[in-house]
Formats: C-alpha cells, sequence, structure tokens
C-alpha cells in the first residue's frame, strides 16, 4: 500500500507521535538504503505498509507519516554490504527492532530465520540468509506519551537516609496471595496497595528493579525450556519489558510502569533500575541479528583485529562500543528518557567497568563518565556501579569517580569470612565496617560512596549462605558447571535442609548477625528480596533461568520472626544517625568533650594497639561510636547528635567475658539487642561502666547511652 510521507526531522530519534503523524529517526553511518515497515493492528505479522526513508542528516535516515498513531508496529529493514570480515553485516531479509522503541510489542518466537547467515552453512556467519524474519520478531510500538503524573516529585532521598532493596516486578509478586491473580508478576503488581504497604513497614526507601528494559531469552535456554529470569539481555533501552504488562503489549505497558513508578513516589519509595548498557541481545557473531547488528554493527559493537569478531568484556559475547558518539548518545539518551519521562530515580549500571573502557584498558575518567558528569538531569540522579568486567583490569572497587556509589564486593567477601570464621584480619572488619575509607577517602568520595550488601541476585540467598558450603545447580542443566564455586559460606554443619535443632537455631543466629552487620555499618545498605523472609533457591547461587519457586518469594512459608526482627532492626538504624554518617571517622577528640567519634576496644576493657588488627585469630571487638561526633548538619542548619553506642561483634564460636569501656566512655548502658536472646528493643538491661559483660558465641550485643 502506497503511503503519504514526508522528509521528517532528524531529532528525536526513534518514532515520535505528535497527534497529527509520527517522525521516524534511525541512525546508521554505513547503510545504502533503508526502508520502514508498517504492520497492520490487527495481525502484527501483516506488513500494511513500506516506505523507503531516503532523506539523511548526519548519518540519521529520516521521514514523517502524516495520520499514524499510538499504537502503530513498525520495523526496519536496513541495506548495506554483508561482509563481516570488514564488520558489516547488512541483510534486509532481517526486519529490526528500533533501538529508541518505546515499547516493543512482544518477545522473539525463535527460528533460523532470525540469523542473518544460514544456520548449519560450513561457513557459518560469512554466509547469507535470504529467509524474511519478520513473523518471528516483535514489532516496535508507537506510543502515547501523555500522562498524568498527578504533580509527582522524586523523592530525592539523601544517600545516607537510604536503603536499597534488589527486587524482580514478576519474582517479588508472583507467589503473593493477596495481590490478584491476574495483576500478579506485573508492574501493576509491585503498584498494588498491598506491596507498596509491606515496603514502607519494612523501612527500605528505595527498590532496585532487576532489569526491566526490554529484553531476549537466549535461544540455548528457550531450546532447553528454560528463560532469561534476570533480563541482562538487553535489546530494547527505551522500552519497559512487555513481559511484566498486566493492560496489553501496544504501548500500555509505559502506562503501567509509569503508574507504578507514581504510586511508589507518593509514599515516598525511590525507583532504581538495574541497567545493562555494556552488551546486548545479539550475541557473538554467531548470534541473531534483531537491532543493532543489522542496522550498522560497525557503529554499535566493540571488535577485535579482525572485524568478523567481538570484544567480550561482559561474558555475553559482545561488548556494546561506547566510545563512539552514536553509542554514547545511545547510552545518554536513554538514561535522560528514563529520569524524565519514566521518572525513575536512579540506575544501577551492571558490569559498569566495561563501560568506561578506552581500548582494552578501563579509564575511570573515560568519556561516558565525562557525559554523564555534565549532564543537568542524568547527574543529579542515583549513580550506582557494579564496579568490575571479566576483561583483564576490570576489578575496580574504589576506583569510580566522586558522584557515583559502587557495589562494594570487598565488604560482601569481609563480612562473609568474618561470620563464618574463616582467617580474616580485623583490620580488614574496621575498614568495611566504618564505609571503607580505604577504597573511597582519598578521592573526595564519602562512606555513602559503599553500597554494602551480604547477598544480591547474583549467588546464595542470606538463607542459603548458612545453610550449603556448595553450589546445587543442577536444575540449571549445565552439569552444576555454571555460577560462582568461591561462596565464602558455611552451612553450620550440615549441607542443605536439616531438622537438627542446633544448626537451625545458630543458622538463625548467623543470618541475624549478618543483617545487624550491614545494617549497624556506614554506608547504604541494600538487601535482596525475600531475605528477610527466610528465602531458599535450595541451594542454587545461579538462578538466572528459573522462572519458578526457585526464584520467586515464598510469601506462605515465610519466617515471620525474621521478617519482625528484620523490620525492627531497620526501624532502629534509621531512627539513629550514628549508623548513617555523611562524613568520615576521623578518631580524633571531639572538641568540648575529649572523645574521639569512634573507638576500638579489645575484651579485657582496654583499646585496640596497632598490633592487635592484624591478629587474624582474633574475632571479636568492642566499638565506642560517639553520638556526638557526628559532623554535619541537618536540613535546616541544626547539628544532629545522637546516642552513644557501644557494639561488641563476637565471631568466635564459644562465649566471651567483655569489660566495658571506662567512665569516660558512658555511665550506664543499656542493652538494645542481643543476638543470642534475639532481643531487639530499647529497654534491655543495664549496665555500669567498666562491668564485666557475657557475650555468647557467634555473636552480636548492642548497648546504648542515651544523650543527656
Amino acid at each position: 500500500m502506497k503511503v503519504t510521507h514526508y522528509p521528517g526531522y532528524p531529532f528525536p530519534l526513534g518514532a515520535t507521535w505528535d497527534g497529527q503523524g509520527v517522525n521516524f529517526a534511525l541512525y546508521s553511518e554505513n547503510a545504502t538504503a533503508i526502508e520502514l515497515c508498517l504492520f497492520s493492528s490487527d495481525d502484527e505479522n501483516v506488513e500494511s505498509a513500506r516506505i523507503r526513508v531516503k532523506e539523511q542528516t548526519h548519518h540519521i535516515w529520516h521521514t514523517y507519516v502524516p495520520g499514524l498513531g499510538p499504537g502503530q508496529l513498525y520495523g526496519y529493514r536496513v541495506y548495506g554490504p554483508y561482509e563481516p570480515q570488514a564488520g558489516h553485516r547488512f541483510n534486509p531479509n532481517k526486519l529490526l527492532i528500533d533501538p529508541y522503541a518505546k515499547a516493543i510489542s512482544g518477545t522473539i518466537d525463535w527460528d533460523n530465520a532470525l540469523f542473518g547467515y544460514e544456520m548449519g552453512h560450513p561457513d557459518e556467519d560469512q554466509s547469507f540468509s535470504d529467509q524474511d524474519s519478520a513473523p518471528f520478531i516483535p514489532k516496535s510500538v508507537v506510543i502515547d506519551p501523555r500522562f498524568d503524573w498527578e504533580g509527582d516529585k522524586l523523592p530525592r532521598i539523601a544517600y545516607h537516609r537510604s536503603i536499597i532493596y534488589e527486587t524482580h516486578v514478576k519474582g517479588f509478586t508472583q507467589l503473593h496471595p493477596g495481590i490478584p491473580e491476574d495483576i500478579r508478576g506485573t508492574y501493576a503488581a509491585i503498584a498494588h496497595p498491598v506491596t507498596i504497604q509491606y515496603l514502607k513497614e519494612l523501612g527500605i526507601t528505595a527498590i532496585e528493579l532487576m532489569p526491566v528494559h526490554h529484553f531476549v531469552t537466549d535461544k540455548f535456554l528457550h531450546d532447553k525450556n528454560l528463560t532469561n529470569y534476570w533480563g541482562y539481555n538487553t535489546i530494547g533501552f527505551f522500552a519497559p519489558d512487555v513481559r511484566y504488562s498486566s493492560q496489553g503489549h501496544r504501548g500500555e505497558q509505559v502506562y503501567e510502569f509509569k503508574n507504578m513508578v507514581k504510586e511508589l513516589h507518593k509514599v515516598g519509595i525511590e525507583v532504581i533500575l538495574d541497567v545493562v548498557y555494556n552488551h546486548t541481545a545479539e550475541g557473538n557473531h554467531l548470534g541473531p541479528t534483531l537491532s543493532f547488528r543489522g542496522i550498522d554493527n560497525l557503529s554499535y559493537y566493540r571488535l577485535t583485529d579482525d572485524k568478523r569478531f567481538y570484544m567480550d568484556y561482559t561474558g555475553t559475547g559482545n561488548t556494546l562500543n561506547a566510545m563512539m558518539p552514536n553509542v554514547l548518545r545511545l547510552i545518554m539518551d536513554s538514561l535522560r528518557y528514563w529520569v524524565l519521562e519514566m521518572h525513575v530515580d536512579g540506575f544501577r549500571f551492571d558490569l559498569a567497568a566495561s563501560l568506561a573502557r578506552e581500548l582494552h584498558e578501563v579509564d575511570r575518567l573515560g568519556s561516558f563518565f565525562d557525559i554523564i558528569h555534565q549532564d543537568p538531569v542524568i547527574s543529579q540522579a542515583k549513580l550506582i556501579a557494579e564496579p568490575w568486567d571479566i576483561g583483564e583490569g576490570g576489578y575496580q572497587v574504589g576506583n569510580f569517580p566522586p558522584g557515583w556509589a559502587e557495589w562494594n564486593g570487598k565488604y560482601r567477601d569481609c563480612m562473609r569470612d568474618y561470620w563464618r570464621g574463616a582467617e580474616s584480619m580485623l583490620g580488614e572488619f574496621a575498614l568495611r565496617f566504618t564505609g571503607s575509607p580505604d577504597l573511597y577517602a582519598d578521592n573526595n568520595r564519602q562512606p555513602t560512596a559503599s553500597v554494602n550488601f551480604i547477598t544480591a541476585h547474583d549467588g546464595f540467598t542470606l538463607r542459603d549462605l548458612v545453610s550449603y558450603n556448595e553450589k546445587h545447580n543442577e536444575a540449571n542443566g549445565e552439569g552444576n558447571n555454571d555460577g560462582e564455586n568461591h561462596n565464602r559460606s558455611w552451612n553450620c554443619g550440615v549441607e542443605g535442609d536439616t531438622s537438627d535443632a542446633a544448626v537451625l537455631a545458630l543458622r538463625q543466629r548467623q543470618v541475624r548477625n549478618f543483617l545487624t552487620t550491614l545494617f549497624l555499618s556506614q554506608g547504604v545498605p541494600m538487601i535482596v528480596a525475600g531475605d528477610e523472609l527466610g528465602r531458599t533457591q535450595k541451594g542454587n547461587n545461579n538462578a538466572y533461568c528459573q522462572d519458578n519457586e526457585i526464584s520467586w518469594v515464598d510469601w506462605q512459608g515465610a519466617d515471620t520472626d525474621l521478617l519482625t526482627y528484620t523490620k525492627k532492626l531497620i526501624h532502629f538504624c534509621k531512627r539513629h544517625p550514628v549508623f548513617n554518617r555523611r562524613n568520615w571517622f576521623k578518631g580524633q577528640p571531639i572538641k568540648g568533650i575529649g572523645l574521639e567519634d569512634i573507638a576500638w576496644f579489645k575484651p579485657d576493657g582496654t583499646e585496640m594497639s596497632d598490633e592487635n588488627w592484624n591478629q587474624d585469630f582474633a574475632k571479636s571487638l568492642g566499638i565506642f561510636l560517639n553520638g556526638k561526633g557526628l559532623r554535619h548538619v541537618g536540613p535546616k542548619g541544626e547539628h544532629i547528635i545522637d546516642d552513644n553506642f557501644f557494639l561488641i561483634f563476637n565471631a568466635h564460636h564459644d562465649s566471651l567475658t567483655f569489660k566495658l569501656p571506662p567512665l569516660k566512655f558512658g555511665r550506664r548502658w543499656t542493652t538494645v539487642l542481643d543476638m543470642a536472646r534475639n532481643f531487639l528493643e530499647e529497654t534491655g538491661p543495664v549496665f555500669s561502666a567498666g562491668k564485666i559483660v557475657q557475650v555468647e558465641g557467634r555473636s552480636v550485643l548492642l548497648l546504648k547511652e542515651p544523650m543527656k
């Protein structure tokens, strides 16, 4: 069918509805011709029109089609050389997803036609496929951007007041009995009053959603009847994934996502997105042609000297080339879109070190960071790095620039080692507990640069961390060869499930030890959805492909005692700014008081000396926190002070006697938390200065001296 169309405009990229028609704009530097394909609203596999896009402005191909509107389905066919050795993989037989699509109509129907070469051909990807992929690939969707935000404002919660809850849209809500079945597993389920009430009562300030950018389930998983549950396989950096939509797939997913954000903001909860800008779902040279590869392979990906192959810093087959201006623009446009149009509050960047790579080295002042820092929108959002990739020199914990927070993998490893009784120095524990000044203090960063965590989606759950010494990933179909082998876990004497009361009691205490240490440490605490409920994956530490009860939160089997404890712990720490410092400890006397802001003690009540820090057999220490040594003011300039606290950590297997500090540190200490007795109140037994207290093995004791 012949369709009227005009030259249109090069910006904005993507498909933009203006109320009278749609402007289409696509970047491709090396294409020789481009066709815009429109599809029927009744049957998305029926092509209703094909338009030759003739206008070009600075490698952006553009046209305007009057009369089109929201819900219109479209895709592109891009012409050019098919020369893999030169980095070109154009194939007009492949319908391509718009990189700037704001919505995508569905999921891939895996077929050999999706590959640019002939599957099974002896020349592999150097052969050429003439099969049409249109029937098997979802279509890009024109959306209506209008939405009533009802005056929505970003909560803008300061890092030092933040508590992050990492969760999965589907896994968190799929089994919740209080959520209507027809919306479970969707954005609407996250926005449901039952969910929001739970999050508020728990006390978290931000949910960090695992990837919601439209992603692809890899063919090798599909062929094994598994799925890419985690979603780290993006193909649409502007499109909320359609699988989490309860309302439809022609743009309704955008509305539903926005409504979720609005409802969370109403109660002061931020939304952070886990984003994957380091690679795409097209994989290596033998992967499918879905979008970028067919639009302009050479302009989007990092290629080796032999341009047939891809640089792979991500373990997924390819790496986006953030050195290319068009890729940088794509990433920045995407980030800006999610902030301005979708109202999200921040981002956690998967394998962020790969984005910083200039040539083969990680450059902490690479162009990616430069552009983010000068951007007036993105620079104001929360920016959290997973500070590593799999390439050489890719472990960059502590090396990201000011303005960034980082998942602190060293915190995780240290605390796991400490509580399982591994050989570890108290000096390492002290550094991690105080916000890791060795990593962040020397480059004008604060303790809040450290996002502290014990567990994350990748690895054991907290319950499994204390229940398994070995991974048990048989359900993944890879012979238990996938997943991390060195988990720093301890099963407390029995591998997996047990009815041994002593083992179960020890595991419960260890879980509480981890949670307590996490929330009492300086930095930004992050917990994983379900850890507060005792969720187990039965020892699977790599459940990326398990879209089932292995990964979903089991609300019916929740450990309600643990949930109650976690709620109390979170709200207690939120009430006391001494555990949420904005500035570093100085270890120097406070003017007018004569006491340090922090002091460290041995069990005999004397302060730690330099040599004490490097004794790997020492598993116990006391910490004095001075509530008058916070050195910062509140939002109205008021001086912030708090109670004094004395913490005793005992990771030894046996109980010990601990002498409380002398009178100058505190006259009367009230027990706030006694892990051995599962006690968390602010009205416990009282001890005087210098008193001998009994601290049970593998437990925490927290004492408070109220402000005067």
